[in-house]
């Protein structure tokens, strides 16, 4: 099938540059990012994941972990496992 529509959007440039930079690591020009984009939207016949509005306790967790308060630090797997007794 012929590639002949045009998508054309506008996006912050750091937000261009940080993501062009993930898909270069996949090794992915934008275009085929794009594409696979649409083909999850039409496969799923919506969008491919969820999209939602955070609750209040949510944004307190965000922000609470932006700002490094309430962290709990583990040295590896097992400390976290232990921490969480489990």
């Amino acid at each position: 099938m012929s590639k002949s529509a045009m998508v054309r959007a506008r996006v912050q440039p750091d937000l261009k540059v940080h993501a062009e930079s993930v898909f270069h690591r996949l090794g992915l020009n934008a275009t085929q990012a794009i594409t696979i984009f649409y083909r999850q939207v039409e496969l799923r016949d919506g969008m491919p994941f969820d999209v939602v509005v955070p609750s209040a306790t949510t944004k307190r967790a965000f922000e609470a972990s932006e700002s490094g308060r309430d962290l709990v630090v583990c040295e590896d797997a097992d400390d976290m496992f232990g921490k969480l007794g489990i």
